[in-house]
């Protein structure tokens, strides 16, 4: 028979679950009570934790990231190698040394902005900062991502010191006898320093005109750094983009960390 009578309408087999009433007096068919949820849309902060609403640069899951990692581990190890055996890439990357190198005042500037004393403050300042600003803001540990983002800038040396006195790579002639110029220093100190600072910072800068614009300095530094090495012959070309690559996977992992911490925040 069907529901003919007064009673409230029955609950049939098969019958969507969304569709049912909730709570007598609620008079909302997809919540129990009226209360409104526990995290509003509107409340959501975009974070690093790498989910739908994450603004780019930084799309994706966690896996996705990973899996991400393995295109720098491979060619960071494909570079090591011809440089070890000095192989035809290692060759080819001393001919075109011979004809970038052309040492100017310029060039000698944006080397520098890889050096320790000057990309380091640049990165306390931003921890300093955003270590403030989490504070003011109540979020539980909030040192965490500035202490996570100044311990991987201290372990740079300690990767780095150990793969030149490996390889011993020789450098430019223009550099006369010696050897260690495999990775370069000078570009990984740039990558984490001013890497690290957009992700530090990134939780903070709303919208795509402050975000967009703080991926593009880093990048332009970063860019910088490795012509002005370059073109003044204090490295091969190899040398930095084998840096780039180890730091891929330092930032990636820092990125993966601060996702980690945001989410139990």
């Amino acid at each position: 028979m069907g529901d003919t009578g007064s009673r409230p309408p029955q609950l049939r087999p098969g019958r969507a679950l969304a569709h049912t009433l909730g709570a007598s007096g609620s008079g909302s068919p997809h919540r129990s009570d009226g209360r409104s949820p526990q995290t509003p849309r509107g409340a959501r902060l975009t974070g690093l934790d790498g989910g739908p609403g994450t603004t780019p640069p930084f799309p994706g899951s966690p896996t996705f990231l990973l899996l991400l990692s393995g295109l720098p581990a491979l060619l960071f190890a494909l570079i090591t190698w011809q440089i070890a055996v000095h192989g035809p890439l290692a060759r080819a990357d001393e001919r075109l040394s011979g004809d970038l190198v052309h040492r100017d005042g310029f060039s000698d500037f944006l080397a520098d902005l890889g050096n320790v004393t000057v990309a380091v403050p640049v990165l306390a300042v931003i921890l300093v900062y955003v270590a403030l600003r989490t504070r003011r803001a109540g979020t539980d540990h909030w040192w965490v991502p500035s202490v996570a983002a100044g311990v991987l800038m201290a372990l740079v040396p300690a990767l780095i010191v150990p793969l030149k006195e490996l390889i011993g790579r020789p450098g430019p002639p223009i550099m006369g006898p010696g050897t260690g110029y495999y990775p370069s220093g000078h570009t990984a100190t740039a990558s984490i320093a001013y890497g690290g600072a957009v992700l530090v910072l990134w939780p903070w800068l709303r919208g795509t005109r402050l975000r967009a614009p703080a991926v593009l300095v880093a990048l332009a530094l970063n860019l910088g750094v490795a012509v002005g090495l370059v073109r003044s012959g204090y490295h091969w070309p190899l040398d930095v983009v084998a840096s780039w690559c180890l730091c891929a996977m330092l930032l990636l992992s820092l990125r993966l960390f601060l996702g980690r911490s945001g989410r139990r925040g």
